[in-house]
Parts: structure tokens; C-alpha cells; sequence
């Protein structure tokens, strides 16, 4: 299936080149190649859980054109990550809001910002300590090259 992130690809799942790459399912270390663990039950490159400490993965969130609104069909996204963020409570995330070409590039910056922010706002109501969430305004720096559609986004990273 086609992904921006590697949130996008379930458990384990990496996005690459595009497209989401499924981890292949474990019981055990041996289960795995040998730059591989059994973590949860998925084979993972030693290091990518690790460098986190995460147990699970955040899922990028998408916007319709020149809106920060979040859509009905992108809370339950929301609401998994806010479950993410509650199970690693050590850990802050970066909401680094997109946009697509439409637009000056001053005027993305601050609808990535608008972007970002209304997510922070969403998690803080569902219980998340704000002081956990830094925006990142990235503008339409960063394009997925899956179409514009793809582009106009909030993902989250671990920091």
C-alpha cells in the first residue's frame, strides 16, 4: 500500500520508496534475520525499536486542501496515537505539520503551523501533557511525491 511514513504500515511495517514494507511475523530472535529482533512479535532491524524505545507507531495525519480542521475519518488515527503517546510516557513527539505547492511559501508555513497546532490541541484534550508536544511548521518543504493529497499532513516523531 502506498505510505508517507512508517506509521502508516502497522506493527513493525517500514515505509520504503513509497510503499509499505510489512515486518514479517515472529515468535522468537531465531524467527528473524541475523541484523534482526523479535520485538512484539514482528522482526525489527536491530537498533529501529531500540533508538525510540517505543512499542508502537504513530500514524501520520491527513488535511483536505488549505484546511486544518481535522476530519472525522482522521480521529481514530488521532486517538491510536494518543494511545502511542500514553504507553511511552518518557518519551515528547514532534507534530511536524506539511503542506502541499498551493500557496506562497509563507502561507504554507503558517497553515503547516495552524496544522500541527489544532493536532496538539486534540491530543491535549484527550489527556496528553502539552509540554510533550513540539510543533514543527515544515511548510511544502518536504513533498511525499504520492500527490498533494498526500502532502497536506501532521506526521509525529519520537524525541
Amino acid at each position: 500500500k502506498p505510505c508517507a511514513s512508517d506509521g502508516e504500515c502497522g506493527p513493525g511495517g517500514s515505509c520504503q520508496a513509497g510503499a509499505c514494507k510489512k515486518a514479517k511475523k515472529c515468535k522468537k530472535d531465531e524467527d528473524c534475520a541475523d541484523d534482526e529482533d523479535c520485538i512484539n512479535g514482528f522482526c525489527i532491524k536491530s537498533g529501529q525499536a531500540d533508538a525510540s524505545g517505543t512499542t508502537c507507531a504513530l500514524q501520520t495525519v491527513y488535511f483536505a486542501f488549505d484546511d486544518s480542521t481535522i476530519q472525522q475519518s482522521e480521529r481514530d488515527r488521532l486517538d491510536a496515537n494518543n494511545s502511542c503517546i500514553g504507553q511511552n510516557k518518557t518519551k515528547n513527539v514532534f507534530l511536524v505539520g506539511h503542506t502541499d505547492t498551493s500557496g506562497t511559501e509563507e502561507y504554507n508555513i503558517a497553515l503547516s503551523e495552524r496544522r500541527a497546532q489544532t493536532v496538539a490541541d486534540y491530543l491535549a484534550r484527550l489527556g496528553v501533557d502539552p509540554a510533550r508536544l513540539q510543533i514543527v511548521p515544515k511548510g511544502e518543504t518536504e513533498p511525499t511525491g504520492m500527490g498533494d493529497d498526500k502532502d497536506r499532513r501532521v506526521e509525529f516523531q519520537w524525541h
